[in-house]
């Protein structure tokens, strides 16, 4: 199985299955004398850990990062990178294979099961092995060192959608995201959220979700036209993510129902002789380079596939069944996809930084007096 490995300059090669001894990662390229310590790492990871709540799968792993390789200890504590590659290690202690015993042979309608089984004529039927979204946590890890490539800028995430119900972006506080356990901006729509996933969780149902991402103090100039766009560099790592269907830069889909007039960012010098971008409907982003202003993108993630009601399908030998599955799962992957997008975001940015200054250097200096070319 090729294929898992993504970046360019900073790159992170991912390993490990749902229910194998281990998961994690190794990055890559990570430039030398970064400090940061591993309390920094967990942290991150904590934010996406299992069973932190009644609407999250109960599957209890501790998540504990162990750094194998690419650091040394700093003399004033914490760890300094040495621009070798940064092995990280996240034991799995909570699987329950036995109950993917009767599924064994079948495959989840919606799932990736028939897929995989296809392509390499096996398949791991414990959890998903590397389809289950318990992968994602090497990426959570992985994004923390990468936001040590880019001091100034901060990445965040937010749930915007649950099913039917979407939050009031006139009430948006980014320090209500951590206040509740849907990273929600929107207080008077948490309990809303609560009585609908208590509902589907009940039915052992499963329910879709939009998350949003805004990173700001990005320098503007990241990416390159055409085939090294920043925003389909982002598309391509958000699409990458267990679940997702669907991304969207800035106005996205909504663009085609704008004039000319009303999508176009007017611009204006701001206080301190930077342009100033009026609007956003670009999302931070045009022509594949970023303008400085925020970079905002939404993805959209699919109910989760493994529900209690029985859905027709077929199994490996041919024959047409029913199939119900057990175990733990998420009634929403969209909650605890929130730290994934974000590590996705900042493994994305923390590249095309290092593939910019691989080009440019440190970058022109604008504006540029008076000449034109």
């Amino acid at each position: 199985m090729s294929f898992n490995t993504f970046g360019h300059l900073f790159r992170v090669t991912t390993f490990g299955e749902s229910h194998g001894a281990a998961i994690g990662c190794v990055v890559d390229g990570c430039p030398p004398n970064l400090r940061f310590t591993v309390e920094e790492v967990q942290a991150a990871l904590d934010r996406r850990r299992p069973g932190q709540s009644r609407f999250t799968t109960q599957r209890r792993e501790p998540d504990e990062v162990k750094v194998l390789s690419g650091t040394l200890e700093h003399p004033e504590g914490g760890l300094v990178t040495t621009g070798t590659p940064i092995a990280l290690l996240i034991e799995n202690v909570d699987q329950r294979s036995k109950d993917y015993a009767d599924i064994a042979g079948a495959y989840r309608p919606g799932h990736a099961d028939f897929t995989y089984d296809v392509k390499y004529g096996i398949r791991d039927h414990r959890g998903g092995g590397r389809s289950s979204a318990r992968e994602t946590a090497t990426r959570v890890a992985a994004g923390a060192i990468a936001a040590k490539v880019l001091p100034g800028v901060s990445v965040r995430g937010a749930v915007v959608r649950i099913g039917e119900i979407e939050i009031d972006r006139s009430r948006w506080d980014w320090d209500e995201v951590q206040n509740n356990p849907f990273f929600c901006p929107d207080p008077k729509t948490v309990p809303l959220w609560e009585e609908y996933l208590d509902a589907i969780r009940k039915a052992g149902s499963s329910i879709g979700a939009v998350v949003e991402l805004v990173a700001e103090g990005v320098p503007p100039g990241l990416g390159a036209p055409l085939y090294g766009k920043l925003d389909a560099d982002l598309a391509s790592a958000l699409l990458g993510i267990n679940a997702a269907k669907g991304v969207e830069i800035g106005e996205g889909f909504n663009a085609a129902r704008l004039t000319g007039e009303a999508n176009a960012d007017e611009m204006r010098l701001g206080n301190e002789g930077h342009p100033q971008f009026l609007s956003n409907h670009a999302g931070g982003i045009l022509g594949g380079i970023a303008t400085g202003a925020p970079i905002v993108a939404r993805f959209a993630l699919k109910p989760t596939s493994s529900i209690l009601t029985p859905r027709r399908t077929v199994d490996r030998t041919g024959q047409e069944t029913e199939i119900f599955t057990k175990g733990r799962h998420d009634p929403c992957v969209g909650i605890r996809a929130v730290p994934v997008g974000e590590a996705m975001m900042w493994c994305v940015l923390a590249d095309h930084l290092l593939r910019h200054r691989g080009q440019v250097g440190e970058g022109v200096k604008w504006p540029f007096g008076g000449t034109t070319m």
